[in-house]
């Protein structure tokens, strides 16, 4: 890629993933951490491009065509489908603001690419006049009528492939439907695990933190008895002297800052305890939102099942019409050849009347 001739206009940090070649439903990360995705412009061939490298290797190369749609299926989570490449791109953001620019920007490069297409049309057509000269006719459909036994089967069957067409489309569209919710439990299910990953390591850190501060609560603890001892044997002394009150008023002053530390550090232990329940019921939305997964790839495989049915079933019916029709064919046939013996014959009984 030469830097004079493509250069990018706008940059952002997402999770990229692409979908299964295999299934044509789950989403595979392309890398384990949040890449660069950039918008390019080809000026010489007025060519916009969203690419993403990783590493050595390029993650997303999607040239930008007109036809092309960016589908937001959450708040940090967008697909566009790319024919070229025959698969379909997914990007989650750190923020719905991060998702909402990229996917202003892709707006405006999709019109941006339909104008610069706009253009070089019209450069076509100026240069070569006979291209405009374009013709619209529908011609009509052939209308075939045929008389026999066979006319009502073949109805039939063409009645029944159009219902079977209309409940595949619907089939599909459930089936549709079901991937963009799935998309979106996907998404949400990243962005909890990723969630859930912090959670553990402050977690793990908090847990060193309160056996550190038990140590230390111990020990103050221990000072903190030995220092009420000594100030026990003091009073049992009664000794008069300055030495021993200034001596007294020192260790109960450290007696009750060792007090008030330990105050502080029961509040801190409560707090992390606290904390750490917050991270349990974290972990039980994780569990139920993969239990939705299941439930939608169920539903899924359910209605693939029936898709393959109803297609199972549009074979077979169009087997059965080109048999009806094949069998039309045939009749047509025969009624031909016996209306040719007709014309011979009537032609011989008018030989035969002129000679008589």
């Amino acid at each position: 890629m030469s830097a004079t001739r493509e250069q990018p206009i706008f940059s952002t940090r997402a999770h990229v993933f692409q979908i299964d070649p295999a299934t044509k439903r789950n989403w595979i990360p392309a890398s384990k951490h949040a890449l660069t995705v950039s918008y390019f412009y080809d000026a010489t061939r007025s060519v916009y491009r969203i690419i993403s490298v990783g590493g050595t290797k390029a993650i997303i190369n999607s040239t930008v065509t007109p036809n092309m749609t960016f589908t937001k299926t959450s708040q940090k989570f967008g697909q566009w489908a790319d024919s070229r490449a025959n698969t379909v791109y997914g990007l989650g953001f750190a923020s719905e603001q991060h998702l909402a620019q990229f996917a202003e920007k892709f707006q405006e490069v999709k019109e941006a690419a339909r104008l610069a297409r706009e253009k070089s049309q019209d450069k076509t057509e100026l240069t070569n006049p006979a291209l405009s000269i374009t013709s619209h006719q529908v011609l009509p459909s052939p209308i075939i009528s045929s008389n026999g036994p066979g006319e009502d089967k073949l109805f039939r069957s063409q009645s029944a492939d159009v219902e079977i067409t209309t409940e595949k489309e619907r089939l599909k569209k459930m089936l549709s439907e079901g991937s963009v919710s799935e998309v979106q439990w996907e998404a949400e299910f990243f962005s909890l695990q990723d969630n859930n990953t912090k959670l553990v390591a402050a977690l793990h850190e908090a847990n060193a933190s309160v056996e550190q501060w038990k140590k230390q609560l111990a020990a103050y603890q221990e000072e903190t008895e030995s220092l009420r001892q000594r100030v026990a044997e003091l009073e049992a002394q009664g000794t008069p002297d300055s030495c021993g009150d200034s001596s007294k008023e020192e260790l109960s002053q450290s007696l009750e800052e060792l007090e008030l530390l330990v105050k502080a550090k029961d509040e801190e232990i409560q707090l992390l305890k606290s904390q750490r329940c917050g991270r349990w019921e974290a972990e039980g939305e994780r569990e139920e939102t993969l239990q939705k997964l299941q439930e939608l790839e169920a539903r899924n495989a359910e209605l693939e099942r029936r898709l393959q049915l109803a297609e199972q079933s549009l074979a077979e019916s169009l087997a059965d019409r080109e048999k009806v029709q094949h069998e039309v064919a045939k009749v047509a046939e025969m009624m031909d050849v016996k209306v040719f013996e007709l014309s011979e014959l009537r032609q011989g009984l008018a030989k035969l009347l002129e000679s008589n």
